[in-house]
């Protein structure tokens, strides 16, 4: 239940106090884990906590022990079955799931039976020790993997797997420990070097034999459906994995090198996707007015940054704001990254023609009421952008700008008259992740007077040691900082007469907006990250 930390909270919130539930709520999101067992290490009865939940969603809380059900019962429903969706079959017709809320399960179930059945709730750790005694696998370890997932944990317990498919296994494995948002391989002259980005920097661990390059190579194409014979050409691929009960995205790219093909491969953590808007790091007014502007019926909202700077995380995350059954929504991605139940998305393919322009005009006629495009490229695309916000759509998108003001200036050189930028542009959000300080070592140290010239008269700033906890680095996690450029009647009309981006992000300055360092500055000031992160991620204000 770790992917619905938010909503278990919810329903246990007058269990628990406000300050132990937030903290248990942080942390559990920090690691990975599952709410209710960060509860019971703090010493919370779990099964109490588990029967709340179980009553608020309508069900029937049972406790399951080594007898019960009888080994009988395990005819009742085949092993495939009842692993893929953890259910233990009780009696006939009646089973026990380990997740009341996860409804779309649940209703797959009642799907699948065809039939009237009473399904009823028991610790999700009851449910595994069970199936284990009904439904034992070959290598006596419990069946994990999801429908068409592989799980890396049950592969590198089984003594039957190839020693090259376990030391795959367990690259994947520590890099989802680490953290990592994506691994390289990369085949040197005399080495295999493995390299992990960790919160946006790159850390080299030890790597495999350089004999076995080849192998590993080989092995991470066929996981991810790309041809192994082919190794002068680029590639791209996917995998689809559970890692410890987390479901993963590897977005897998080829190249051939010099000393033979690297490959990286980008981590996609589907528990992300549970992001809300508070979580991405703003400040108190710059959320209230980002709320204002994704709650408009039309215009475009656009968010601008490098490469790596989080852009799409608050896409999916405005994208879960507005995801109501009242509102109609409709993505165009390359790829898509992320699947989101309750939203339309269309994967651009341009080598049979659905290029972005081809999926946005027939969008518009799906009768959407917003639009994502991840990333306005050309002409052609920000045209029918604008023309559908225009014509009474909410369009979120994407642009490769330095800041806020500069987009404008991009959508103008990339030939978009002035007049069409004013009229549908709604706001604009710079972005970058800087990293924050590691609370496990953090301590506090008096600021140089050049510090002290850059964020204001304070006597003390934070930083961190260093520890195990966060590699010896002080760091540990990320989180924005914005700029965020709210388009009001006055700078619509220096859009709607061409003024370069300088006046417009003085006026908009003078209006309020927080530069990406003013912004960056003041978090600093609230220990959240360092005076030298901030320096290290932003251009100095010219202004």
């Amino acid at each position: 239940m770790a992917t619905n930390n938010a909503y278990i909270a919810e329903i246990i919130k007058n269990s628990i106090s406000p300050m132990e539930l937030e903290a248990a709520v942080a942390d559990a999101e920090q690691t990975g884990t599952d709410l209710l067992d960060r509860l019971a290490a703090l010493g919370h009865d779990k099964s109490r906590l588990f029967s709340c939940i179980a009553e608020h969603c309508g069900m029937e809380a049972v406790a399951l022990n080594t007898s019960f059900p009888q080994n009988e019962a395990a005819d009742l429903l085949d092993a495939e079955t009842a692993w893929r969706y953890r259910i233990v079959p009780l009696e006939e017709n009646k089973f026990a799931f380990g997740d009341p809320t996860d409804i779309e399960t649940l209703d797959t179930l009642r799907y699948l039976f065809k039939e009237p059945i009473r399904v009823v709730v028991a610790l999700p750790e009851q449910i595994c020790t069970v199936l284990d005694r009904l439904y034992p696998t070959e290598s006596g370890t419990s069946n994990n993997a999801g429908p068409g997932k592989e799980d890396v944990a049950l592969s590198i317990e089984d003594d039957s797997d190839e020693p090259i498919i376990k030391l795959v296994n367990l690259l994947i494995m520590e890099g989802f420990k680490q953290r990592a948002s994506d691994i390289h391989l990369e085949p040197l002259s005399t080495r295999f070097r493995v390299r992990y980005r960790i919160d946006g920097t790159l850390r080299e661990v030890e790597g495999p034999p350089r004999r076995l390059h080849p192998s590993v190579i080989s092995r991470l194409k066929i996981m991810a459906g790309m041809k192994i014979s082919e190794k002068r050409l680029p590639q791209d691929g996917r995998i689809e994995i559970r890692v410890t009960g987390r479901d993963l995205d590897l977005r897998v790219s080829s190249i051939p090198t010099n000393h033979g093909e690297s490959i990286v491969m980008r981590i996609l953590d589907k528990q992300n996707l549970t992001l809300g808007l508070p979580n991405l790091g703003f400040h108190e007014d710059d959320q209230k007015i980002f709320e204002r502007l994704i709650l408009y019926p039309d215009g475009i909202l656009l968010i601008t940054g490098p490469t790596g700077s989080g852009k799409t995380t608050s896409l999916y995350a405005c994208l879960n704001h507005l995801n109501t059954p009242a509102r109609k929504i409709i993505t165009v991605e390359d790829p898509v990254e992320y699947q989101l139940s309750g939203i339309n998305q269309v994967h651009v393919r341009s080598d049979i023609g659905l290029t972005f322009s081809a999926a946005l005009r027939a969008m518009l006629r799906q009768a959407p009421n917003t639009i994502m495009i991840g990333e306005i490229r050309d002409r052609e695309t920000a045209e029918i952008a604008i023309n559908a916000a225009l014509t009474g759509h909410l369009v979120l998108s994407t642009l490769h700008t330095n800041d806020a003001p500069s987009a404008v200036t991009r959508l103008t050189d990339i030939g978009i008259k002035p007049f069409l930028i004013s009229s549908s542009l709604r706001g604009i959000m710079a972005q970058r992740l800087v990293r924050t300080i590691c609370e496990s070592c953090k301590i506090s140290y008096a600021a140089s007077p050049a510090e002290q010239n850059l964020v204001g008269p304070v006597s003390n700033l934070w930083k961190g040691e260093g520890c195990p906890t966060c590699g010896h680095t002080g760091y540990l996690g990320r989180k924005g900082i914005f700029e965020l450029m709210n388009v009001t009647d006055d700078l619509r009309q220096m859009i709607y007469a061409g003024a370069p981006a300088t006046e417009l992000r003085a006026a908009a300055r003078a209006r309020g907006m927080r530069t990406l360092r003013e912004d960056g500055l003041l978090k600093a000031t609230e220990a959240i990250t360092s005076v030298n992160e901030v320096l290290r991620v932003t251009m100095r204000d010219e202004i």
